[in-house]
């Protein structure tokens, strides 16, 4: 199990992935500087119309709700530009920060996958979390938005 070796090998990774169709890499900025990442992973067409995503924030950027606004942005896009029509996220059961986010978007645990994913060396178990896009008529930010006191 190995990944790109450095940030220009994940670039062309993603370059390559993305113009295959199998990824949409989308980048967190903050005045210019990088500030995290929301990737669209494992794009599947036909019948099925969903992908994954995965999503990180730099520690210096975290508690300020960019994740969230951020990953809420992603799924609008796959619903109403890519047009999946559903969005999978796959989340350490320790991560409580990842967990707040989807708990923040009204995201939906649908199940638990035992060593589901190989992380820092290992398999690893993860909570299972899906939306479609018929449960979010308006759309992700939207929800957010109306979700935030005024």
């Amino acid at each position: 199990m190995s990944g790109p070796r450095s940030f220009g090998e994940m670039v062309s990774t993603y370059r390559r992935q993305a113009r295959a169709g199998q990824t949409l890499p989308f980048m967190v900025v903050v005045e210019g500087q990088l500030a995290g990442q929301v990737t669209v992973n494992n794009i599947v067409r036909g019948s099925g119309q969903f992908a994954s995503i995965g999503y990180w924030i730099d520690e210096a950027y975290a508690g300020r709700g960019l994740t969230t606004q951020a990953v809420a942005m992603v799924i609008d896009h796959c619903f109403y530009a890519a047009r999946l029509h559903r969005v999978e996220v796959a989340i350490r059961p320790e991560n409580a920060a990842s967990l707040r986010v989807v708990e923040k978007l009204g995201i939906k645990e649908y199940g638990y996958a035992p060593r589901y994913l190989h992380i820092d060396g290992d398999w690893r178990d993860h909570r299972l979390f899906a939306v479609t896009v018929e449960e979010v008529p308006g759309g992700m930010v939207r929800r957010l938005q109306k979700a935030r006191p005024q």
